[in-house]
């Protein structure tokens, strides 16, 4: 059977949902299970991603969830064009999981930032595309110890380097709504940055309250 041959708005909402539904893997806090760890929705910034997972003092456990919090982005991109889909539908597949990070149906909507996921999702659409924008990240990063400073910034770049790089196409309204949605739900990390407030990078968390 050749997928491609089907109707597009069929393989937009089947790539869309499956995508989706991989995307709502919330391994932050399967992760910190494994590893007896407390619930990254606890602590911290409550947000379960990487970076909150790393506050935990557990290195092993962060890198893992950033890890797979990519992966979950990258392998539905990456099918999507192996399977021969058209750019709409593996932008769409893209945007499934990136959601999927954010709303997790099966951690009861509570889902992360999307900076691994996103990133994940860019390297799918272009390897090229993806390194540039965590080469962004990680100078940004190394620079000033903000995690979410860096990812606002990269988030910013996305767009201009998507454009830049390789034109305008369904893809470049993929990362331009990617990287609105991720600056949207940085807004917290905003104002403490503003405020002279938010955590640096490695620093631990106050322990969960019981």
């Amino acid at each position: 059977m050749n997928l491609a041959s089907l109707d597009p708005s069929l393989l937009c909402a089947l790539g869309a949902v499956i995508a989706y539904l991989i995307g709502s893997l919330s391994f932050a806090v399967i992760v910190s299970r494994l590893f007896g760890l407390a619930d990254p929705r606890t602590y911290g910034s409550g947000n379960p991603g990487a970076t909150n997972v790393l506050r935990s003092g557990n290195k092993g456990a962060a890198i893992l969830t950033l890890l797979f919090d990519a992966l979950k982005g990258y392998v539905p991109v990456a099918v999507a064009y192996q399977l021969g889909l058209s750019e709409l539908v593996v932008t769409v597949v893209g945007l499934g999981a990136f959601i999927g990070h954010l709303w997790p149906v099966f951690f009861r909507f509570e889902g992360g930032k999307g900076v691994a996921t996103a990133a994940g999702v860019l390297l799918g659409f272009a390897p090229a595309l993806g390194g540039l924008v965590l080469l962004v990240w990680v100078v940004v990063a190394a620079v000033f110890r903000y995690s979410s400073l860096a990812a606002l910034v990269a988030a910013v770049s996305a767009p201009a380097i998507q454009v830049w790089g390789w034109g305008q196409g369904p893809m470049t309204a993929g990362v331009i709504l990617m990287s609105a949605l991720l600056i949207w739900r940085h807004a917290a990390n905003i104002r403490k940055l503003l405020n002279g407030q938010e955590s640096k990078l490695g620093q631990k968390a106050a322990p969960p309250k019981a």
